[in-house]
């Protein structure tokens, strides 16, 4: 009876295909179907809190019309009784760029390409919120399809190609009919992204901070020309202020990007739907603040082949810790109350998202949370919650037909109606026949096990011990099986073919390897007490999910370090103010600050530590790092004064640990070399374990990136890279000249209070000229920094400091008359061309003529053992060891603007102090314990406990990994990660 309703609704449903009411009708008689169709008798998900038992669901030309346990159905109507069966709202993805052909990639050449190749456009061909994907859309009947089965009636593509992509449009994946039917709504996101197009070779943005600068450059332009002053038409603008109006999804990709957008976009009043990693749960708080809304990916990591324990011991914390936390992911977020949405985005098949899903269910992801996740939640942030993610009346009528729970295993998925419009996946009078057999064949017994989807089951045939490879298949009610005989030395097989009838068990006709038929039982198990064995086997498979730690890798804590009382007792103090080195002095830590230096303090409630024999002093600063960053370089123009390295700051970088073990608590992150004008800096304290913003100095004073020599003329860049200005030393200062020259006509037109445009590079470049941002340059040859000192004096301000300056002592006279400090390499030299001269006195030279000098590391390895360097300067050029030591700590500070702050103990100081085992210059000297604002964030014997904890730890997920393996889940092979260290000329191109 059910098939003949079906067949009837099938015939109706194809009278109305797509024919518009306004179209001529040429190929026959026109014809309305006005029936209605009424599903009765079913569990119904109106939407994911409101269930139905025994409901009806009546719908009409593709939408709701009622839904109930008492619906009154029309006369007209065609009555389908699905009895035993739920439905439920289908999913919807709005991260999907079904149907979209992917863009032609650019032709490729060796010299690259420095300008925009369109015209009417914006500037950067990266930017495109002109494009619309309908513009680009051809239905794919067999995606569609493959959707459909994974549960979707709904997705909302968009172009995945450049930092703003333009609009996506709104599809329902009907096969039926023209793009008149499936086309919701042609102009429903604005997408964007931070990779840039295929379709252009436009060098810049080569980085995540370029691409950072350029969205918020964009911001402004829009906002210039929305107020009609651009004196050009601009096609890109435009589109991008007619799509201010709808929903912004950007593609983060990981929590640190998706915490750095939600940043950037509060500074546009915009909040981002944010496309994440899966990663959320790492910075869950973080995440929760935002208050954006996400989209998930569900790609969880296959476990590891750890077998080989050599190769094991390759495989890196993070990663294991990975694989076993990413699938509770959707549950940490749902604990917050952070609203999300699922995507199929990241996965190699849409048949992979149901797994994935049953497993963050598995890990603790709520159902019902689940069901909204892809129904009420993506038509929300649509905009769409009235026709789209429910089944009350006028939503269309969108939904999925099952045989139980859609989140279980054993559940079958019979008909996705998307429109109105049946498709099926299973025939819905299909008998299940998964489940384990008795099977009997001329005497000989076997054990016969069926599983998988009902239209893609599996069997598994076993005697004795022995395991016989088969084949099956089922189909209009009959079902073959062909598996391989007992005798493994011969290619011989057993057919069998059975009808399914009522019975639970199969019988039918055997054909065995001589030919002969006989007739074959296969009796089904019931399972004696399926409640307690579910109770049993969720026991038995209870997820273990290691600990969250800050960061979540390697040396990582529990808990974030908080700020304590502490008395050291009996300490040798280097104070680096007038009193020197205090012998047996007490430091008492409070509040953050240094509280009281003297004999014989109190403790009151402090702890108390001996600092008997040991060295208490100011943490060691950094004048020039590259560590702690995403990004060092944005080489795609020769001025990058509009990027910030604050915009990618990494506070997960292990070297942040390493350094504080070397007892250092500040560094400055340095733009690189790659042109004459870099990129601003980031001064932040060594917080291990704390966000990007948690690092960053408050007030920060504000400092910039400078080169000169080799690396900003390109000339080891490769003989292609000839087509950039400036390519001479005589073209690096006219760069200079250029730039400030504008910087001043852009001040002034500012001060005046007519309209200006703003423009980040020249905002940054006049805020040098007002004194307001310092410069640190890299630098090497005596003529060039003569050069430059003389254009600062030009146009009236001092350069900051000169990095490197490794020809310092030949004009340190001429430094000290300019105001320059330098900050110096304690001994290196020949390590390329324009360092020839330098010589290991240089510190020592630049100092006695009145330069304040710094030694630093520029190197992440250098950089845990700065106060060796420090030492060093003692043997050439015989400084005292105060002087030395001032080198890495107040002298630095001096040149970072932050002495009033760190640098020295001395009451009111933030209480950035190490307590060293011996003297800080020896080579012998361990730091013990590093301390920022009173929290501890290095101690040598947490550090030693916190190794054996983590071996523990990462033998169990050893474990846990093979009896994966051995229960035959996929693994993949360790990954040898070598860690991606940034110098001054790394230049990673962004894609």
């Amino acid at each position: 009876m059910i098939k003949k309703y079906l067949v009837i609704v099938m015939v109706l449903c194809t009278f109305s295909l797509s024919a518009q009411d306004y179209f001529p009708k040429n190929d026959g008689v026109k014809t309305t179907n006005s029936n209605f169709t009424a599903f009765t008798n079913a569990k119904i998900y109106t939407s994911p809190t409101q269930i139905i038992e025994k409901g009806t669901l009546l719908i009409k030309d593709g939408k709701v019309v009622a839904s109930g346990s008492s619906v009154s159905i029309p006369k007209n109507t065609v009555i389908i009784n699905i009895e035993g069966k739920t439905i439920y709202p289908s999913f919807i993805d709005i991260y999907s760029a079904f149907g979209v052909s992917k863009p032609k990639a650019a032709a490729s050449s060796r010299s690259p390409q420095y300008d925009s190749n369109r015209e009417g456009y914006y500037w950067n061909d990266h930017i495109r919120p002109e494009q619309k994907a309908i513009d680009h859309f051809n239905f794919n009947d067999k995606t569609a399809e493959d959707l459909r089965k994974a549960g979707f009636g709904v997705v909302n593509t968009h172009i995945p190609d450049g930092i703003i992509q333009g609009t996506g449009s709104l599809i329902a994946l009907i096969p039926q009919g023209s793009d008149a039917d499936r086309i919701l709504d042609n102009n429903s996101i604005q997408y964007l992204s931070l990779r840039k197009s295929v379709a252009s070779r436009q060098a810049y943005p080569t980085s995540l901070m370029g691409t950072m600068a350029l969205l918020r450059q964009v911001n402004y332009d829009a906002d210039w020309y929305a107020k009609g002053l651009a004196k050009t038409t601009d096609r890109s603008l435009e589109a991008f202020n007619k799509n201010k109006s709808l929903v912004q999804v950007i593609h983060a990709g990981n929590k640190m990007n998706a915490l750095r957008l939600d940043k950037l976009g509060d500074e546009f009043n915009t909040q981002y739907v944010i496309v994440g990693g899966g990663d959320e749960y790492e910075r869950i708080d973080a995440i929760k603040a935002t208050n954006a809304t996400f989209i998930i990916p569900l790609d969880f990591p296959d476990a590891y082949d750890v077998e080989d324990p050599l190769l094991a011991q390759a495989a890196s914390l993070s990663d294991l810790r990975e694989w076993n936390q990413k699938p509770a992911n959707p549950k940490f977020l749902a604990e917050k109350n952070v609203p999300f949405t699922l995507t199929l985005h990241g996965l190699k098949a849409p048949k992979d998202f149901m797994p994935n899903i049953q497993k963050a269910i598995e890990y603790g992801l709520d159902k019902t949370t689940a069901l909204e996740a892809l129904t009420t939640v993506p038509a929300k942030i649509l905009g769409k919650e009235n026709t789209l993610g429910t089944l009350k009346n006028g939503a269309y009528a969108n939904f999925l037909i099952t045989s139980g729970d859609v989140f279980e295993k054993e559940t079958t998925l019979y008909e996705n109606w998307v429109k109105g419009k049946k498709h099926e996946i299973t025939p819905m009078n299909t008998t299940d026949i998964r489940g384990d057999y008795k099977l009997s064949i001329a005497g000989t017994n076997y054990e016969l096990s069926i599983s998988g989807e009902l239209s893609k089951l599996k069997s598994s045939i076993k005697t004795d011990d022995n395991n016989l490879g088969s084949k099956i298949t089922y189909k209009d009610d009959w079902v073959n099986i062909t598996f391989s005989s007992i005798d493994t030395t011969k290619q011989d097989y057993i057919r069998l073919s059975s009808r399914v009838t009522a019975s639970k068990n199969l019988n039918g006709k055997a054909i065995l390897p001589n030919g002969n038929e006989t007739s074959f039982y296969a009796t089904k198990i019931e399972k004696a007490d399926e409640t307690k064995n579910d109770n049993d086997k969720k026991n038995d498979d209870t997820v273990k999910l290691f600990p969250v730690t800050y960061p979540n890798e390697a040396f990582g804590s529990k808990t974030l370090p908080q700020q304590e009382t502490i008395l050291f007792k009996n300490a040798t103090v280097w104070t680096n103010e007038n009193e020197g080195i205090l012998k047996q002095t007490d430091v008492l830590i409070k509040d953050g600050k240094i509280a009281k230096i003297g004999t014989n303090l109190s403790a009151g409630n402090a702890q108390v530590i001996d600092a008997t024999g040991k060295h208490l002093t100011a943490g060691i600063i950094d004048e020039h790092s590259h560590i702690a960053t995403d990004a060092v370089n944005e080489a795609g123009q020769n001025s990058s004064a509009e990027v910030t390295i604050e915009d990618v700051v990494n506070p997960e970088d292990i070297d942040i640990y390493r350094n504080l073990a070397g007892g250092v608590t500040s560094i400055q992150i340095l733009h690189g070399s790659a042109n004459p004008i870099g990129g601003r800096s980031a001064i932040i304290k060594l917080k291990w374990g704390e966000s990007a913003n948690q690092l960053i100095y408050n007030n920060s004073p504000k400092f910039i990136k400078f080169a000169l020599g080799e690396n900003v003329k390109q000339s080891n860049w490769g003989d292609n890279a000839r087509t950039r200005f400036p390519q001479t030393r005589m073209g690096v200062e006219q760069v200079y000249i250029d730039y400030f020259t504008r910087a001043q006509e852009y001040d002034a037109l500012k001060k005046s209070g007519k309209p200006y445009r703003k423009d980040l590079e020249l905002e940054t470049l006049a805020e040098i000229l007002n004194k307001e941002r310092f410069i640190s340059c890299h630098s090497y040859v005596q003529s060039e920094i003569n050069m430059l000192m003389k254009v600062a004096e030009q146009f009236n301000f001092n350069i900051n400091t000169f990095t490197h300056i490794l020809e310092g002592y030949k004009l340190a006279d001429k430094m000290k008359a300019h105001g320059v400090g330098g900050s110096t390499f304690s001994d290196w030299w020949a390590y390329k061309y324009e360092v020839n001269d330098a010589i290991p006195y240089n510190a020592a030279i630049m100092h006695n003529q009145g330069v304040t000098v710094a030694i630093n590391s520029d190197d992440a390895e250098m950089s845990r053992r700065l106060n060796q360097e420090a030492a060093k300067t003692v043997k050439y050029g015989g400084m005292t060891e105060e002087d030395a030591w001032k080198f890495v700590t107040l002298n630095p500070a001096k040149l970072l603007h932050i002495d009033n702050r760190v640098g020295s103990i001395k009451i009111g100081k933030d209480a950035d102090v190490v307590l060293w085992s011996d003297n800080p210059l020896s080579i012998y000297a361990k730091a013990e314990k590093t301390i920022i604002e009173g929290a501890v964030y290095f101690d040598i014997e947490k550090d030693k406990a916190m190794r054996a904890d983590m071996k523990k730890e990462k033998n169990e997920l050893i474990t846990m990994m093979l009896q994966a393996k051995n229960k035959g889940l996929k693994t993949q092979p360790i990954k040898n990660k070598e860690k991606h260290i940034l110098h001054c000329d790394t230049v990673d191109h962004q894609n």
